[in-house]
C-alpha cells in the first residue's frame, strides 16, 4: 500500500534528484531570487539528451498517473507560478501532452472579478482542485493573491501576513489529506523576457498573448522579483517546497518539470487494485462457448 504523501517528503530529497536540487531553501523569510541563475541547467550537460529523456519522461508518466487513477488515493497539484513570457502554459502542453484528459486538468487565475472579491481568495482555489486519481495544473494560483497585492502596494503587511499563514496551512491540509503539490516558480531573466515579448510581436498568432498589463509589470520588474521571493521565502516549508526552476532555456525547463514530477507520482508508488471476484468466473462468462 502507498504511504501517505505527508509521510513520504523526506525520501525525495537524496542527492542528485530533481527535487533537491532545484528545491528552494526553507527560511520563513523573502528570499533574494537574484541570486539564483535563470540561466542554469543543473544536472543538465547536453539539451539533445534532455529532449531525448523528455520524451521517456513522458512515458513514464503516463503509466504513473494511469496507476494514480487506478489506486484512486492520491492526487497531484502542480502549481507554476512566473512572470509573463515565463511559459507557465507553454509547460503544461509540452509535459502534460500524454496525460490520459479524463484525468487531469488546467486552471488558469486572473484578476478576481467581482463576485471572487467578495469571497475568501482560497474559495476559487478549492473549486478546482484535483479529485483523487487526478493531475490538475495550476496556471498562476492563489500566490497571485499575495504576490500582485504585494508588487502594488494595495495590502497592508498585516493582511499579507495573514494570506501567507493562510496559504500555508491551506496546503498543509491538502497534502495530509492526500493530496501531492508540486510548486514551481519558472525564473526568467529581464532580458529573456523581453525577447520572448518581441517574438509573440512578430508573429500574428501570437501577438493576442501579449497586452498592456504585461509591460506595466515589467516596467515594475524589481517590485515584482521582490514580491516573488517573498512568497516563496515564506511560504516554502519542509511539507510543501517550492522549486525554482531556471526558465530562460525552454527546453530545461520542460525537462526540468516533467522530471520533478516524475520523481513525485514515483514516490507515491501507486497500485493496480486487485480484480473484484473471480477472474475464472469473468472468464468463463466472457469466453465463447465450445
Amino acid at each position: 500500500m502507498s504511504k501517505h504523501p505527508a509521510d513520504k517528503v523526506a525520501e525525495l530529497w537524496s542527492p542528485g534528484s530533481v527535487s533537491a536540487e532545484l528545491r528552494a531553501p526553507t527560511i520563513g523569510e523573502p528570499l533574494v531570487l537574484d541570486g539564483f541563475r535563470t540561466d542554469a541547467t543543473p544536472l543538465v550537460h547536453d539539451r539533445s539528451a534532455a529532449e531525448e529523456e523528455l520524451v521517456e519522461h513522458r512515458s513514464t508518466l503516463d503509466d504513473l498517473h494511469d496507476r494514480l487513477m487506478a489506486e484512486c488515493r492520491h492526487s497531484v497539484l502542480v502549481i507554476l507560478q512566473g512572470l509573463d513570457g515565463s511559459g507557465k502554459s507553454s509547460t503544461i502542453k509540452h509535459v502534460g501532452r500524454t496525460l490520459n484528459p479524463v484525468g487531469t486538468s488546467v486552471a488558469s487565475f486572473k484578476e478576481p472579478d467581482a463576485k471572487e472579491q467578495a469571497e475568501p481568495f482560497l474559495a476559487r482555489i478549492r473549486r478546482e482542485l484535483p479529485d483523487p486519481g487526478h493531475i490538475t495544473f495550476f496556471d498562476r494560483s492563489h500566490y497571485e493573491d499575495v504576490i500582485v497585492p504585494d508588487a502594488l502596494d494595495r495590502m497592508s503587511d498585516k493582511d499579507l501576513t495573514k494570506r501567507i499563514n493562510d496559504i500555508v496551512s491551506f496546503e498543509e491540509k491538502l497534502i495530509r489529506s492526500g493530496t501531492v503539490i508540486v510548486k514551481c516558480l519558472l525564473h526568467i531573466s529581464f532580458d529573456e523576457q523581453r525577447e520572448r515579448f518581441l517574438r509573440r510581436l512578430r508573429r500574428p498568432d501570437k501577438q493576442w498573448k501579449l497586452a498592456e498589463s504585461d509591460l506595466e509589470t515589467r516596467a515594475d520588474w524589481a517590485r515584482f522579483q521582490s514580491a516573488y521571493g517573498a512568497a516563496i521565502g515564506r511560504t516554502s516549508t519542509e511539507l510543501s517546497p517550492w522549486h525554482i526552476v531556471p526558465a530562460d532555456h525552454k527546453w530545461y525547463r520542460n525537462w526540468a518539470i516533467a522530471s520533478l514530477m516524475c520523481e513525485q507520482l514515483a514516490h507515491l508508488r501507486s497500485e493496480y487494485p486487485p480484480l473484484e471476484g473471480d477472474a475464472e468466473h469473468f472468464r468463463a462468462q466472457l469466453e465463447p462457448p465450445n
